[in-house]
Protein backbone atom coordinates (compact mmCIF):
# COMPACT_ATOMS: atom_id res chain seq x y z
CA UNK A 1 0.00 0.00 0.00
CA UNK A 2 0.96 3.41 -0.55
CA UNK A 3 1.87 5.64 2.46
CA UNK A 4 -0.03 8.69 2.12
CA UNK A 5 0.54 12.07 3.92
CA UNK A 6 -2.36 14.53 4.05
CA UNK A 7 -1.51 18.28 6.08
CA UNK A 8 -4.53 19.09 7.66
CA UNK A 9 -6.24 21.47 10.24
CA UNK A 10 -9.61 20.84 12.69
CA UNK A 11 -11.23 23.24 14.15
CA UNK A 12 -13.69 21.86 16.98
CA UNK A 13 -15.88 24.31 19.14
CA UNK A 14 -15.55 24.02 22.66
CA UNK A 15 -16.73 25.70 25.78
CA UNK A 16 -14.64 27.56 28.16
CA UNK A 17 -16.25 27.72 31.52
CA UNK A 18 -13.96 29.02 34.21
CA UNK A 19 -10.81 29.24 32.51
CA UNK A 20 -11.06 25.52 31.65
CA UNK A 21 -12.64 23.38 28.52
CA UNK A 22 -14.92 21.19 30.79
CA UNK A 23 -17.72 18.74 28.84
CA UNK A 24 -21.42 18.90 28.52
CA UNK A 25 -21.45 15.75 28.31
CA UNK A 26 -18.40 12.91 27.87
CA UNK A 27 -18.70 9.42 26.13
CA UNK A 28 -18.48 8.68 22.88
CA UNK A 29 -15.63 11.43 22.76
CA UNK A 30 -18.03 14.01 21.61
CA UNK A 31 -16.55 16.62 20.46
CA UNK A 32 -15.75 18.59 23.45
CA UNK A 33 -12.72 18.73 25.80
CA UNK A 34 -11.64 19.07 29.41
CA UNK A 35 -8.89 21.19 28.87
CA UNK A 36 -6.30 19.48 31.03
CA UNK A 37 -6.30 16.23 34.00
CA UNK A 38 -4.87 17.40 36.98
CA UNK A 39 -5.16 14.51 39.12
CA UNK A 40 -7.62 11.77 39.93
CA UNK A 41 -10.12 10.62 43.12
CA UNK A 42 -10.86 7.33 42.92
CA UNK A 43 -14.50 6.59 43.83
CA UNK A 44 -14.48 2.80 43.92
CA UNK A 45 -13.78 -0.65 42.38
CA UNK A 46 -15.66 -3.61 41.35
CA UNK A 47 -14.24 -6.95 39.67
CA UNK A 48 -15.56 -9.76 37.33
CA UNK A 49 -15.09 -13.17 38.36
CA UNK A 50 -12.96 -15.21 35.86
CA UNK A 51 -15.60 -18.21 35.19
CA UNK A 52 -18.59 -15.66 34.44
CA UNK A 53 -20.00 -16.19 31.57
CA UNK A 54 -22.53 -14.23 29.57
CA UNK A 55 -24.37 -15.44 26.50
CA UNK A 56 -22.21 -18.56 26.67
CA UNK A 57 -18.97 -16.64 26.07
CA UNK A 58 -16.36 -16.89 28.83
CA UNK A 59 -15.57 -12.99 29.60
CA UNK A 60 -12.13 -11.91 29.96
CA UNK A 61 -9.81 -10.74 27.83
CA UNK A 62 -11.04 -7.15 28.47
CA UNK A 63 -8.80 -4.88 26.44
CA UNK A 64 -11.25 -2.18 24.88
CA UNK A 65 -14.23 0.02 26.61
CA UNK A 66 -15.80 3.56 25.26
CA UNK A 67 -19.28 4.72 27.01
CA UNK A 68 -22.43 5.74 24.54
CA UNK A 69 -23.43 8.97 26.29
CA UNK A 70 -26.74 8.87 24.58
CA UNK A 71 -27.79 5.60 25.80
CA UNK A 72 -25.87 5.95 28.92
CA UNK A 73 -24.58 2.61 28.94
CA UNK A 74 -21.34 0.81 27.53
CA UNK A 75 -19.03 -1.76 25.38
CA UNK A 76 -16.17 -3.81 26.28
CA UNK A 77 -13.93 -5.50 24.10
CA UNK A 78 -12.50 -8.82 24.83
CA UNK A 79 -9.24 -9.68 22.96
CA UNK A 80 -10.37 -13.26 23.18
CA UNK A 81 -8.76 -14.10 19.28
CA UNK A 82 -11.95 -16.06 18.52
CA UNK A 83 -10.31 -19.41 21.23
CA UNK A 84 -12.82 -18.92 23.78
CA UNK A 85 -15.64 -17.77 21.50
CA UNK A 86 -15.64 -15.80 18.45
CA UNK A 87 -14.13 -12.26 18.48
CA UNK A 88 -16.40 -10.02 20.34
CA UNK A 89 -17.85 -7.00 22.26
CA UNK A 90 -20.16 -7.03 25.51
CA UNK A 91 -22.93 -4.28 26.58
CA UNK A 92 -22.51 -3.21 29.79
CA UNK A 93 -23.74 -0.89 32.66
CA UNK A 94 -22.15 0.68 35.33
CA UNK A 95 -23.79 1.86 38.73
CA UNK A 96 -21.61 5.04 40.10
CA UNK A 97 -21.68 8.79 41.46
CA UNK A 98 -19.71 10.79 43.27
CA UNK A 99 -19.83 8.33 45.87
CA UNK A 100 -19.81 5.00 45.40
CA UNK A 101 -19.06 2.64 42.47
CA UNK A 102 -21.94 -0.42 43.24
CA UNK A 103 -21.84 -2.57 40.53
CA UNK A 104 -20.93 -3.69 36.59
CA UNK A 105 -23.46 -5.76 34.60
CA UNK A 106 -22.42 -6.93 31.23
CA UNK A 107 -25.87 -6.99 29.40
CA UNK A 108 -24.90 -9.59 26.05
CA UNK A 109 -22.19 -9.93 23.86
CA UNK A 110 -21.92 -9.26 20.01
CA UNK A 111 -20.41 -11.08 17.36
CA UNK A 112 -17.39 -8.97 15.33
CA UNK A 113 -18.41 -10.05 11.54
CA UNK A 114 -15.83 -10.20 8.97
CA UNK A 115 -16.82 -8.74 5.27
CA UNK A 116 -18.51 -11.95 4.15
CA UNK A 117 -20.91 -11.97 7.76
CA UNK A 118 -18.95 -14.57 8.89
CA UNK A 119 -17.08 -14.77 12.44
CA UNK A 120 -13.47 -14.12 12.34
CA UNK A 121 -11.15 -17.16 12.49
CA UNK A 122 -9.34 -18.90 15.17
CA UNK A 123 -5.40 -19.33 14.82
CA UNK A 124 -6.62 -23.55 13.98
CA UNK A 125 -8.72 -22.06 11.02
CA UNK A 126 -6.53 -19.72 9.51
CA UNK A 127 -6.67 -16.52 7.39
CA UNK A 128 -7.38 -13.53 9.31
CA UNK A 129 -7.08 -14.08 12.94
CA UNK A 130 -8.27 -11.36 14.75
CA UNK A 131 -6.42 -9.84 17.94
CA UNK A 132 -8.69 -7.07 19.43
CA UNK A 133 -7.70 -4.50 21.52
CA UNK A 134 -9.25 -0.77 21.68
CA UNK A 135 -12.74 -0.06 20.65
CA UNK A 136 -14.97 3.43 20.12
CA UNK A 137 -17.98 4.58 19.45
CA UNK A 138 -17.97 7.26 16.18
CA UNK A 139 -19.26 10.29 17.61
CA UNK A 140 -20.51 11.24 14.17
CA UNK A 141 -22.18 7.98 12.90
CA UNK A 142 -22.52 5.66 16.25
CA UNK A 143 -20.49 2.79 14.58
CA UNK A 144 -17.61 1.39 15.97
CA UNK A 145 -14.01 1.29 15.41
CA UNK A 146 -11.43 -1.53 16.69
CA UNK A 147 -8.22 -2.46 16.59
CA UNK A 148 -6.93 -5.61 15.52
CA UNK A 149 -3.17 -6.15 16.66
CA UNK A 150 -2.47 -8.45 13.88
CA UNK A 151 0.85 -11.16 14.17
CA UNK A 152 4.29 -10.68 13.36
CA UNK A 153 4.54 -13.75 13.85
CA UNK A 154 2.41 -15.61 11.29
CA UNK A 155 3.03 -11.85 8.77
CA UNK A 156 -0.93 -11.07 9.72
CA UNK A 157 -0.99 -6.80 9.54
CA UNK A 158 -2.93 -4.41 12.00
CA UNK A 159 -5.87 -3.17 11.36
CA UNK A 160 -8.53 -0.72 12.11
CA UNK A 161 -12.30 -2.16 11.72
CA UNK A 162 -15.39 -0.37 11.18
CA UNK A 163 -18.72 -2.05 12.79
CA UNK A 164 -22.49 -1.44 13.02
CA UNK A 165 -23.45 -1.82 16.78
CA UNK A 166 -25.19 -5.12 15.57
CA UNK A 167 -21.32 -6.48 14.68
CA UNK A 168 -21.93 -6.36 10.98
CA UNK A 169 -19.02 -5.26 8.94
CA UNK A 170 -18.71 -1.66 7.73
CA UNK A 171 -14.97 -0.82 6.64
CA UNK A 172 -11.58 -1.98 7.32
CA UNK A 173 -9.73 1.27 7.22
CA UNK A 174 -6.41 1.73 5.27
CA UNK A 175 -3.07 1.49 7.66
CA UNK A 176 0.09 3.26 7.11
CA UNK A 177 2.20 0.72 5.46
CA UNK A 178 5.51 1.27 8.18
CA UNK A 179 3.80 -1.12 10.21
CA UNK A 180 3.58 -3.94 8.08
CA UNK A 181 4.04 -7.62 9.89
CA UNK A 182 7.47 -8.65 8.67
CA UNK A 183 7.71 -12.24 9.86
CA UNK A 184 11.54 -12.08 9.91
CA UNK A 185 11.02 -9.59 12.35
CA UNK A 186 13.67 -6.65 10.42
CA UNK A 187 10.69 -3.99 10.00
CA UNK A 188 7.36 -3.09 11.07
CA UNK A 189 5.34 -3.64 14.14
CA UNK A 190 6.37 -6.38 17.03
CA UNK A 191 4.99 -8.99 17.59
CA UNK A 192 1.80 -8.26 20.45
CA UNK A 193 3.21 -4.84 20.61
CA UNK A 194 0.59 -3.07 17.68
CA UNK A 195 -2.19 -1.57 17.61
CA UNK A 196 -3.30 -1.21 21.40
CA UNK A 197 -4.57 2.20 22.34
CA UNK A 198 -7.47 4.01 20.03
CA UNK A 199 -9.09 6.88 20.39
CA UNK A 200 -11.15 9.70 18.26
CA UNK A 201 -10.13 13.50 18.68
CA UNK A 202 -12.64 15.65 19.40
CA UNK A 203 -15.95 15.82 16.68
CA UNK A 204 -14.71 13.01 14.75
CA UNK A 205 -13.03 14.22 12.22
CA UNK A 206 -9.64 12.18 12.68
CA UNK A 207 -8.79 9.48 15.20
CA UNK A 208 -4.99 8.57 17.36
CA UNK A 209 -4.31 5.07 17.00
CA UNK A 210 -1.29 3.99 19.06
CA UNK A 211 1.47 1.55 19.06
CA UNK A 212 2.38 -0.76 22.07
CA UNK A 213 6.06 -1.19 21.28
CA UNK A 214 8.12 0.03 18.68
CA UNK A 215 8.65 -0.78 15.30
CA UNK A 216 11.73 -2.87 14.71
CA UNK A 217 13.57 -0.04 12.73
CA UNK A 218 12.65 2.29 15.83
CA UNK A 219 14.98 0.83 18.30
CA UNK A 220 14.49 -1.93 20.87
CA UNK A 221 11.71 -2.95 23.72
CA UNK A 222 12.17 -0.88 26.61
CA UNK A 223 14.22 -2.54 29.82
CA UNK A 224 15.13 -1.76 33.18
CA UNK A 225 17.56 0.84 32.59
CA UNK A 226 16.19 2.59 28.68
CA UNK A 227 13.01 3.10 27.55
CA UNK A 228 11.71 2.61 24.26
CA UNK A 229 10.15 5.12 21.09
CA UNK A 230 6.75 4.30 19.71
CA UNK A 231 4.56 6.04 17.27
CA UNK A 232 1.11 7.57 17.65
CA UNK A 233 -0.25 8.25 14.04
CA UNK A 234 -3.07 10.38 13.51
CA UNK A 235 -5.35 9.40 10.77
CA UNK A 236 -8.44 10.96 8.77
CA UNK A 237 -11.58 9.01 8.42
CA UNK A 238 -10.82 7.96 5.19
CA UNK A 239 -7.22 6.19 7.16
CA UNK A 240 -5.42 8.88 5.82
CA UNK A 241 -2.15 9.41 7.67
CA UNK A 242 -2.40 13.49 9.06
CA UNK A 243 0.96 13.36 10.82
CA UNK A 244 2.37 10.69 13.45
CA UNK A 245 4.60 11.78 16.20
CA UNK A 246 7.10 9.84 18.63
CA UNK A 247 6.74 9.15 22.40
CA UNK A 248 9.14 8.48 24.52
CA UNK A 249 7.82 5.20 26.87
CA UNK A 250 9.39 4.56 30.50
CA UNK A 251 12.26 2.46 31.26
CA UNK A 252 10.43 -1.32 32.84
CA UNK A 253 10.45 0.03 36.59
CA UNK A 254 11.06 -2.50 39.02
CA UNK A 255 12.92 -5.28 37.04
CA UNK A 256 14.73 -7.20 39.65
CA UNK A 257 17.87 -9.14 39.64
CA UNK A 258 16.99 -12.75 37.73
CA UNK A 259 13.86 -11.28 36.15
CA UNK A 260 12.22 -13.86 33.92
CA UNK A 261 10.01 -11.77 32.01
CA UNK A 262 9.67 -7.49 31.67
CA UNK A 263 7.46 -5.49 29.55
CA UNK A 264 6.59 -1.49 29.10
CA UNK A 265 4.99 -0.26 26.40
CA UNK A 266 1.42 2.22 26.02
CA UNK A 267 -1.76 -0.06 26.60
CA UNK A 268 -4.35 3.13 25.79
CA UNK A 269 -4.81 6.55 24.79
CA UNK A 270 -8.03 8.93 24.91
CA UNK A 271 -8.20 12.49 23.35
CA UNK A 272 -8.42 15.12 26.31
CA UNK A 273 -8.77 18.08 23.64
CA UNK A 274 -6.96 18.34 19.95
CA UNK A 275 -3.16 18.50 21.00
CA UNK A 276 -3.58 16.63 24.33
CA UNK A 277 -4.46 13.26 25.42
CA UNK A 278 -4.16 11.00 28.20
CA UNK A 279 -1.97 7.72 28.23
CA UNK A 280 -1.38 4.67 29.92
CA UNK A 281 1.61 3.10 30.71
CA UNK A 282 1.70 -0.40 31.67
CA UNK A 283 4.96 -2.39 32.84
CA UNK A 284 4.73 -5.64 33.62
CA UNK A 285 7.70 -8.03 35.19
CA UNK A 286 7.72 -11.78 36.21
CA UNK A 287 9.98 -11.94 38.95
CA UNK A 288 13.26 -14.45 39.69
CA UNK A 289 10.10 -16.59 41.65
CA UNK A 290 8.05 -16.35 38.80
CA UNK A 291 5.13 -13.70 40.35
CA UNK A 292 3.93 -11.35 38.23
CA UNK A 293 3.82 -7.31 39.30
CA UNK A 294 2.51 -4.60 37.22
CA UNK A 295 3.59 -0.73 37.08
CA UNK A 296 1.05 1.56 36.02
CA UNK A 297 1.11 5.22 34.31
CA UNK A 298 -0.81 7.76 33.87
CA UNK A 299 0.78 10.52 31.46
CA UNK A 300 -1.61 13.53 29.71
CA UNK A 301 0.77 14.54 26.62
CA UNK A 302 0.70 17.25 24.18
CA UNK A 303 1.26 17.54 20.84
CA UNK A 304 2.52 21.00 20.72
CA UNK A 305 5.57 21.34 19.28
CA UNK A 306 6.61 17.58 18.40
CA UNK A 307 7.69 16.50 15.37
CA UNK A 308 5.70 14.94 12.76
CA UNK A 309 7.76 11.79 12.03
CA UNK A 310 5.76 10.39 9.50
CA UNK A 311 8.19 10.62 6.56
CA UNK A 312 10.84 8.71 9.09
CA UNK A 313 11.00 5.47 8.04
CA UNK A 314 13.68 4.78 11.52
CA UNK A 315 13.71 6.99 14.15
CA UNK A 316 16.77 5.86 14.94
CA UNK A 317 19.56 8.01 14.84
CA UNK A 318 17.21 10.39 13.52
CA UNK A 319 16.07 13.83 14.53
CA UNK A 320 12.92 14.69 16.11
CA UNK A 321 10.72 16.44 19.08
CA UNK A 322 9.04 13.84 20.80
CA UNK A 323 5.12 14.67 22.51
CA UNK A 324 6.09 15.88 26.08
CA UNK A 325 4.18 14.19 29.03
CA UNK A 326 3.51 15.05 32.69
CA UNK A 327 2.71 12.12 34.98
CA UNK A 328 -0.83 12.64 36.82
CA UNK A 329 -1.21 9.50 38.22
CA UNK A 330 1.21 5.91 38.93
CA UNK A 331 -0.58 3.05 40.06
CA UNK A 332 2.15 0.76 42.15
CA UNK A 333 -0.06 -1.35 43.84
CA UNK A 334 1.13 -0.09 46.80
CA UNK A 335 -2.96 1.26 47.62
CA UNK A 336 -4.99 -1.57 45.94
CA UNK A 337 -3.88 -4.26 43.59
CA UNK A 338 -2.96 -3.39 40.09
CA UNK A 339 -3.66 -6.15 37.20
CA UNK A 340 -3.00 -5.92 33.89
CA UNK A 341 -4.79 -2.29 32.82
CA UNK A 342 -5.27 -1.37 29.11
CA UNK A 343 -9.07 -0.03 28.93
CA UNK A 344 -9.37 3.73 29.68
CA UNK A 345 -12.64 5.78 29.08
CA UNK A 346 -14.37 8.82 30.18
CA UNK A 347 -17.73 8.39 31.77
CA UNK A 348 -20.86 10.38 32.77
CA UNK A 349 -20.23 13.93 34.29
CA UNK A 350 -20.54 13.82 38.43
CA UNK A 351 -22.79 15.85 40.49
CA UNK A 352 -19.20 17.87 40.77
CA UNK A 353 -19.47 19.01 37.56
CA UNK A 354 -16.20 17.12 36.82
CA UNK A 355 -15.96 14.38 34.50
CA UNK A 356 -15.85 10.78 35.28
CA UNK A 357 -12.70 8.74 34.43
CA UNK A 358 -13.16 4.49 34.50
CA UNK A 359 -9.67 2.27 33.94
CA UNK A 360 -9.93 -1.38 33.36
CA UNK A 361 -7.60 -4.52 33.55
CA UNK A 362 -7.28 -7.53 31.04
CA UNK A 363 -7.12 -11.00 32.78
CA UNK A 364 -5.66 -12.76 29.94
CA UNK A 365 -8.06 -15.16 30.54
CA UNK A 366 -5.70 -16.49 33.51
CA UNK A 367 -6.93 -17.61 36.75
CA UNK A 368 -4.14 -15.92 38.53
CA UNK A 369 -5.27 -12.32 37.35
CA UNK A 370 -7.95 -10.14 37.53
CA UNK A 371 -10.95 -8.16 35.26
CA UNK A 372 -11.38 -5.02 37.45
CA UNK A 373 -12.80 -1.67 36.97
CA UNK A 374 -11.61 1.79 38.90
CA UNK A 375 -14.14 4.41 38.87
CA UNK A 376 -12.37 8.16 39.16
CA UNK A 377 -13.42 11.70 39.35
CA UNK A 378 -11.19 13.73 36.92
CA UNK A 379 -9.70 17.11 39.14
CA UNK A 380 -9.04 19.96 35.97
CA UNK A 381 -5.42 21.06 36.51
CA UNK A 382 -3.45 23.19 33.55
CA UNK A 383 -0.83 20.91 32.64
CA UNK A 384 1.40 24.34 31.63
CA UNK A 385 0.95 25.46 35.25
CA UNK A 386 3.75 24.70 37.74
CA UNK A 387 1.74 24.34 41.41
CA UNK A 388 3.16 26.64 43.54
CA UNK A 389 3.97 25.65 47.08
CA UNK A 390 1.42 23.52 49.11
CA UNK A 391 -0.83 23.62 45.92
CA UNK A 392 -1.97 20.60 44.70
CA UNK A 393 -0.86 19.11 41.24
CA UNK A 394 -0.08 16.87 38.98
CA UNK A 395 -1.11 13.38 40.73
CA UNK A 396 -1.96 15.07 44.25
CA UNK A 397 -5.83 15.17 45.24
CA UNK A 398 -7.24 18.30 46.36
CA UNK A 399 -7.03 19.24 49.85
CA UNK A 400 -9.72 16.80 51.60
CA UNK A 401 -9.84 14.62 48.82
CA UNK A 402 -9.51 11.36 49.23
CA UNK A 403 -6.35 9.66 47.61
CA UNK A 404 -6.27 7.46 44.56
CA UNK A 405 -6.78 4.04 46.45
CA UNK A 406 -8.80 5.27 48.71
CA UNK A 407 -12.60 4.30 47.54
CA UNK A 408 -15.10 7.40 48.65
CA UNK A 409 -17.08 6.13 51.64
CA UNK A 410 -14.88 3.44 52.16
CA UNK A 411 -16.13 1.58 49.27
CA UNK A 412 -15.78 -2.36 49.07
CA UNK A 413 -14.35 -4.22 46.50
CA UNK A 414 -17.10 -6.25 44.96
CA UNK A 415 -16.45 -9.44 42.84
CA UNK A 416 -19.63 -10.36 40.20
CA UNK A 417 -20.29 -13.63 38.73
CA UNK A 418 -20.33 -17.34 39.51
CA UNK A 419 -18.95 -19.44 36.80
CA UNK A 420 -22.56 -20.26 35.74
CA UNK A 421 -24.21 -18.66 32.85
CA UNK A 422 -24.99 -15.91 33.90
CA UNK A 423 -28.77 -13.89 34.00
CA UNK A 424 -27.30 -10.68 34.02
CA UNK A 425 -30.43 -9.05 34.73
CA UNK A 426 -30.42 -10.95 37.99
CA UNK A 427 -26.70 -11.52 38.99
CA UNK A 428 -26.31 -10.95 42.65
CA UNK A 429 -22.83 -9.73 43.24
CA UNK A 430 -21.26 -11.37 46.09
CA UNK A 431 -18.86 -9.04 48.11
CA UNK A 432 -15.36 -9.94 48.03
CA UNK A 433 -13.09 -6.82 50.22
CA UNK A 434 -9.84 -6.77 48.88
CA UNK A 435 -7.06 -4.56 49.59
Amino acid sequence: MTRTRLLASTLVATTLIGGSLLPSTLGAQDGTGIGSVGSLRLIGEQQLANDLLVDETLVGGLSGLDYDADADSWIVLSDDRSDEAPARFYGATFAYDDTAFTGVELTGATTLLQEDGEPFPNADAGGNIPDPESIRIDPQTGNYFWTSEGSQELGIDPGVYVTEPDGTFVASQPVDEIFAADPNGETGIRNNGAFEGLTFAPGGESYFVSAESPLFQDGENATGEAGSVNRITQYDRDGNVLAQYAYEADAVPNVGEGALFFVNGITEILAVSETTMLVLERGTVQAADETYSNNVRLYEIDLTGATDVSAIDALVGAEYTPVSKRLVEEFDGSDFTVDNLETLAFGPVLESGNPSLVIGSDNNFSDTQITQFLVFEVLPGDARATPAAGTPGAGTPAAGTPAVGTPAGGTPVVEVGTGQDQDVDNATPASTPEA
